[in-house]
């Protein structure tokens, strides 16, 4: 849904309608000004008119105060131009059978546009003509102002997150829409995928080039509240009018600060849900690696020439990890994945240590948060390979989320640390396992003691110690016997024979990786 307004009426689009062509207008001074846009008309014989303009006006006169009076000519036409005016038309015949010299040349000076009509011409077919012209205009921006005021007011009120304001705003506008901080880090973008991505491939270069200008449709309107800026919203390439692309980016950065306001958002915030969005596409793997690259250089990763290390932590805060990458100097970007699953993205250079790095960020870490675990994939040199990384990075936080108290894991957790366990949560969807699993614990699974499912884990996972088991239970030994002796009773197997042992741990493994 494209919004435009009718665009602005310039001095050149005037001089092209019916009425005035039937005056036969001529441009005697000032051709290289005719794009001045005209906000008004107003007829004037008064020597003094500037002093009632206001600026924007394309004056129209007959000169018959200013026949025969040189100096008054040549200040009429400056008073004209100190006043801002749009242009001057002059029709002849009453005062003067032709430009007055000093009057032309005077506007050539200035920069004025000036026209003189050959024909007379009923001046009041003119105003009327440009007037409702004006008139429609107006009521044509109120009422698109209104409109993208309410649509995006209803969203926020419906608590719509903030991508579903930026589709809409990107529907008016119908070109690609950028939010980013002040330091030109993009924060979220909408639009159509492919015209996003072009304006996004060298977006620091493009958005610092283009500076404060709105030349080329590139429209900004800033983002802030109480004296304090904190971002900015930017139509990318807006192909209608200024006007229209000024009045729908103000609209937008209205509804975006009301949005963090109410929803108690911060800039900080946006960035996290850029960096969300971003890793959360890269693991899942919808969207192609490649097709993501100019997010991330535009999110502020650095890509070129670098080593990339993909960790998943569990436990920890999105925003504590993203203080102690700071603290240790590293560049990267975090995101939640699911509760207490933090993705984090590091890019270090060719040349540094990406095992002593990451180990120095997981130790920093784990000193304020001794709970958490670092799962690490090994580095991947290609950006197209960080996908890949990131879902063996999770595999192996996975892999050691149920047993982190009971194993002893080093700082950072690899694909080699988590063993058996491992290779069973890599496996739990394979229909051959989930098989297994059900028929190896089937008399437990349908019994009506649930805590027996649990006294056999602890069982297994401490290396069958019946003290520890009984310990970590709160039971007797003599009580913990009789336990043992129901469970194997229903499996039908001998737990203190290894290799049955054994086959029920894997299939106790394989049913806990299944049910999450």
């Amino acid at each position: 849904m494209t919004t435009t307004l009718e665009p602005a009426l310039s001095v050149r689009q005037v001089l092209t309608l019916e009425r005035v062509l039937a005056g036969e207008p001529e441009v005697v001074a000032g051709a290289g000004q005719l794009d001045r846009p005209v906000r008004w008309v107003h007829v004037a014989e008064a020597a003094d008119v500037g002093v009632m303009l206001s600026g924007g006006e394309m004056v129209l006169t007959t000169g018959v105060l200013l026949a025969g009076d040189e100096s008054a000519q040549a200040e009429y036409i400056q008073s004209l131009h100190r006043a801002e005016a749009a242009a001057v038309v002059l029709g002849l015949g009453r005062a003067f059978p032709a430009a007055p010299d000093v009057m032309r040349r005077a506007a050539e000076r200035c920069g004025l546009p000036m026209v003189v009509l050959h024909r007379p011409f009923p001046f009041a077919e003119l105003t009327e003509e440009v007037q409702s012209r004006l008139v429609r205009r107006k009521f044509a921006a109120v009422s698109l102002s209104e409109s993208v005021r309410t649509a995006l007011t209803g969203l926020i009120t419906a608590g719509a997150p903030l991508q579903r304001l930026l589709d809409e705003i990107a529907q008016h506008s119908a070109c690609p829409v950028v939010v980013t901080n002040l330091a030109h880090r993009v924060l979220a973008t909408a639009g159509e995928r492919s015209a996003v991505d072009d304006v996004l491939r060298d977006w620091e270069r493009i958005a610092r080039q283009a500076g404060g200008s709105e030349g080329d449709g590139w429209i900004r309107a800033e983002l802030g509240g109480r004296g304090e800026r904190w971002g900015r919203i930017v139509l990318c390439g807006h192909r209608g009018d200024t006007a229209t692309g000024r009045l729908l980016a103000d609209r937008a950065a209205e509804a975006l600060v009301l949005h963090r306001m109410l929803g108690g958002n911060s800039a900080h915030t946006w960035e996290e849900q850029s960096a969300q969005s971003l890793l959360t596409d890269l693991v899942s793997g919808v969207v192609p690696a490649r097709q993501l690259l100019p997010r991330a250089r535009a999110a502020g990763l650095p890509v070129n020439r670098r080593t990339f290390v993909p960790l998943v932590v569990r436990g920890g805060e999105p925003a504590q990890l993203d203080r102690v990458l700071r603290m240790v100097g590293l560049p990267g970007i975090v995101a939640e994945l699911a509760d207490s699953v933090t993705a984090v993205l590091l890019s270090l250079a060719r040349d540094q240590d990406a095992s002593v790095l990451a180990a120095n960020f997981a130790t920093r870490l784990r000193s304020e948060a001794p709970r958490t675990v670092v799962a690490a994939a090994d580095p991947r040199a290609a950006w197209d390979d960080v996908p890949a990384g990131l879902r063996e990075a999770q595999h192996v936080a996975d892999a050691v989320a149920d047993s982190a108290a009971a194993l002893d894991l080093p700082v950072v957790v690899r694909l080699r640390d988590v063993h058996l366990r491992g290779l069973v949560r890599l496996l739990r969807d394979d229909p051959h396992v989930q098989s297994f699993a059900e028929r190896e614990l089937d008399g437990l699974l349908c019994g009506p003691e649930e805590d027996l499912l649990a006294v056999l884990r602890t069982y297994l996972a401490t290396g069958r110690n019946k003290s520890r088991t009984a310990q970590l239970h709160h039971v007797s030994r003599p009580a913990l016997y009789r336990r043992l002796e129901a469970i194997q009773g229903r499996l039908g197997v001998d737990l203190d024979d290894f290799e049955q042992a054994a086959s029920v741990h894997i299939a106790l493994l394989a049913h806990d990786a299944q049910q999450g």
